[in-house]
Parts: structure tokens; C-alpha cells; sequence
């Protein structure tokens, strides 16, 4: 099978797609048949060698987190899923033409498989930093960052919990946040003064690592309204950061009822071949993401 995997630490190029032995479903797993896998930004943060203790990976390594396709083999103890299931999930070395889940879902009617690929670790996560963070119904919660994966997925699922959302991002995407039930700011000059005027900030997301934490636990009054899943640097100004994952099988169960109630969609801005992940990652890199960028295979 094809893989893409990388030898070494360093920038897009030295990912390769490169054959590779086929893995096998061990106990309490199953293998799929990989239609789509996630970019995520925690990819290449990984494949740039960053110190992520959720992560610890030896090399070679391949990539990716996240994946839809077609069951095809199932490990010792698995129950509740049959060969030829169409799932979602979450495993490792995902960018592949077939992966081994460690946690997964049926697919919602309705879901492409490039759409399903963008959603389990980006739902995980969303719910995780939302618990953490303590924001309740009635309260206001301000994202920086707000219209990539993440972003999107707390957007609204906060506004399903009767929370007022504030979220920050480039002009362009302005009205993406509107779309989605939040109330829109533009970063830049002056940002602070333009949320200030919104109203009180109960609690705070930093979702893209763009060096605004000091401003973030100002805008709240205390750095334990703040959390952040993007600045490695967060804990030296008091500020948690979250990048352990909780339990991804009721994150993925969550997922399914947000959107088979209409109450969750991320959109697809990009999909790549399985050849072009390098491209993905420097796009992905870049920033100013609406939705999710995937991979197909």
C-alpha cells in the first residue's frame, strides 16, 4: 500500500509517499480502508519535531490522525461494527490507503467521506477545551481563531449550549462566523478594544498560537478563563494548555447527534490527493482556514 511518512524532522518536504507494509487491526481495533484522512495542525507540529507529550512518535513515522472509510478487517474483542461499515474515526499514520482506528463511528446519513475525515479529533477537541475552559449557558466566550476546524466546531456546539460566542478572524471570514452563529471580529490593530466593546468576556480560547494570551487573560481578568490548544508557551503566563485528548468514542458520539440534528457542519474548504500532503501542510501552515482541509485517497 502507499503511505505518506517522513524519516526525519523538518518542514513539508520531508514528507514521502512511499510503499509500505499493510497494518492489521489489533485487539480493540479495526482497520478501514482509507477514503479520507484529516489534516490536522497537530500533523505537522509532529512532523516539525515539537515537544507534544500526547504524541510521543519514533521514526520513521507516518501521519495523520484522523480518517473515514470502509471497514475491512476487525481486531479481537471489537463488537457493534461489521466489515463494510462506513466509519469515522480516529488512529495513526492515517495518510494511507488503509489505517488501523482506535476509536470510530458509523458515519451519519448523509456525510461524505471527505466531510467525515475533518471531523473526529477537530469534535474532540472542541468539547474538550469548552469543558475545560467552564463557560455555561448564558455566558460569553471569546475564540481567537475562530473559523478553522476547531473554531467551527465550537462556534456551534457553544451556541447549542445556549453560550454567546465572540470569534476572531481575518475579513474574509467575517461573515463565515456569522453564518455559524457567532458574533465576528477582526484581529489586527485595535482587536482588543473592538471585543472589549462587545460586552464582558466570561472565558477565553486561544485556537491558532498567534502570540495573544497576554491580551486574552486581560480581556477575561484571570488566566484560568483561558485555554489554549496553540501556544506551547501558554503555562509561563498561567494559561492552560490542553493537548490531551479525553474520551474520543463520546466525542464521536456527540458528533453524531450534533449532526444528525443539523446542529454541526464543517465544511470542506480543500481536499488534496494523498500525493499532495506537503501541500496540504504548508496550506494548512498558512492559517486563515474556513473548515477543514483533507486528504483523499
Amino acid at each position: 500500500m502507499k503511505r505518506v511518512s517522513f524519516a526525519e524532522f523538518g518542514g513539508p518536504d520531508v514528507l514521502q509517499l512511499l510503499d509500505a507494509e499493510e497494518p492489521h487491526a489489533g485487539p480493540g481495533q479495526i482497520r478501514v480502508a482509507v477514503r479520507a484522512a484529516g489534516v490536522n495542525p497537530v500533523d505537522w507540529r509532529i512532523r516539525e519535531g515539537q515537544v507534544l507529550g500526547a504524541h510521543p512518535i519514533e521514526l520513521p513515522s507516518g501521519v495523520g490522525l484522523d480518517a473515514s472509510g470502509v471497514v475491512d478487517e476487525i481486531g479481537e474483542g471489537v463488537e457493534g461494527v461489521e466489515v463494510g461499515d462506513r466509519v469515522f474515526g480516529e488512529g495513526s499514520s492515517t495518510y494511507a490507503e488503509f489505517a488501523v482506528l482506535s476509536a470510530w463511528a458509523r458515519m451519519p446519513e448523509g456525510l461524505t467521506f471527505e466531510e467525515a475525515a475533518g471531523y473526529p479529533s477537530v469534535v474532540e477537541t472542541a468539547l474538550r477545551v469548552i469543558r475545560e475552559v467552564g463557560v455555561r449557558s448564558g455566558q460569553t466566550l471569546l475564540v481567537s481563531g475562530a473559523s478553522g476546524g476547531v473554531g467551527s466546531a465550537v462556534l456551534q456546539i457553544a451556541r447549542d449550549r445556549g453560550i454567546t460566542v465572540i470569534g476572531t478572524a481575518g475579513a474574509a471570514n467575517q461573515d463565515y462566523l456569522r453564518s455559524l452563529g457567532a458574533v465576528p471580529a477582526t484581529y489586527g490593530e485595535g482587536w482588543v478594544e473592538r471585543v472589549r466593546r462587545l460586552g464582558q468576556i466570561d472565558a477565553a480560547l486561544d485556537l491558532a498560537g498567534s502570540g495573544v494570551i497576554r491580551e486574552l487573560i486581560e480581556l477575561t481578568g484571570d488566566p484560568r478563563k483561558v485555554i489554549s490548544i496553540a501556544d506551547l508557551g501558554a503555562p509561563e503566563l498561567g494559561v492552560r494548555f490542553s493537548g490531551v485528548a479525553g474520551s474520543v468514542p463520546e466525542a464521536l458520539a456527540e458528533a453524531v447527534g450534533l449532526i444528525s440534528r443539523g446542529k454541526l457542519h464543517i465544511p470542506v474548504e480543500k481536499s488534496y490527493p494523498l500525493a499532495e500532503a506537503a501541500a496540504a501542510h504548508i496550506d494548512s501552515q498558512a492559517g486563515h482556514t474556513r473548515g477543514r482541509r483533507v486528504l483523499i485517497i
